[in-house]
């Protein structure tokens, strides 16, 4: 009697799963970061783009030259990306450090950009679980939010893992990789993450999946965009890094993440209207 009520609850449960995934909607998500810069017109156009796209914007840090102050993310933010600002989700950038302690950044989002100070905290979209983290972060600030990370993964119960920041772990434009991020990428591999995002080389490139140490692991690796095309001056590639798949630096652009309940698929349009990368792929 105990097995059979046993068996009927572990139907029960599953068939609940299955509609649950069956009525999930997809999430859109539109992704750059190194965007506005005063007198400069490339994020005045990625702006145009995103006011087409219904969805969740992911602004990836170096979100106001030269400084991130209060005065740039009011001059130069604000007129174009920061119309998008009650649906954005942040991460700060290095430029935003320019000011004492990123205040002008934290002050300038609030309480949407996690608590003053960190700048990390994590949110669902549909059956997604995304995680904004900071990659500013130093030495013990860091390992404080590798484990915050890890209890956040921890508690989360969705299959699906996208995480943010700025400072891409593998690079193949000017400022290279950024080994200081290998101990958080290692702790989303660890629970299965499916999609890392970051800027700061202001160009756009995407990886194969790929462990930490950038080992091929195309069924169980993270694949990483970098997005640094927000509207800031580009930059060019100095060589191309192991794994590198795709890498454009033709006009500024954002990335188009569509979220299923249990994959995903993308798209870089360029100011041009131009789609120059997509795919799908499966969540890991």
């Amino acid at each position: 009697m105990i097995l059979m009520v046993l068996l009927s609850a572990a139907v029960i449960l599953g068939a609940m799963a299955l509609a649950s995934s069956a009525e999930a909607k997809d999430a859109v998500i539109i992704a750059a970061g190194d965007i506005a810069r005063c007198g400069s017109p490339g994020h005045g156009k990625t702006a145009k783009i995103i006011s087409k796209m219904a969805g969740t914007v992911l602004a990836l840090g170096d979100l106001a030259y030269e400084a991130g102050s209060p005065k740039e993310f009011r001059d130069c933010y604000e007129p174009t990306w920061g119309k998008f600002k009650d649906r954005t989700r942040p991460a700060p950038g290095n430029h935003e450090y320019r000011t004492d302690a990123a205040g002008g950044y934290f002050s300038y989002w609030g309480k949407r950009a996690g608590l003053k100070g960190k700048g990390y905290y994590s949110f669902d979209l549909e059956l997604w679980h995304v995680v904004a983290l900071n990659s500013n972060l130093q030495d013990s600030a860091m390992q404080e939010q590798n484990t915050w990370l890890a209890a956040d993964l921890e508690r989360n119960k969705r299959r699906c893992i996208l995480a943010f920041w700025h400072h891409p772990l593998f690079s193949s434009s000017s400022h290279g990789d950024n080994p200081k991020m290998r101990d958080i990428a290692k702790t989303l591999f660890a629970k299965r993450a499916s999609v890392i995002l970051a800027g700061h080389d202001h160009v756009y490139e995407r990886f194969y999946p790929q462990s930490p140490t950038g080992k091929q692991y195309l069924k169980r690796g993270i694949r990483m965009f970098t997005v640094g095309t927000g509207g800031a001056s580009l930059y060019s590639f100095k060589s191309t890094h192991p794994n590198s798949q795709v890498r454009y630096n033709g006009r500024p652009g954002v990335l188009k993440l569509v979220l299923k309940p249990t994959s995903y698929k993308w798209e870089f349009i360029n100011t041009k209207g131009q789609i120059k990368d997509q795919g799908d792929a499966n969540c890991v």
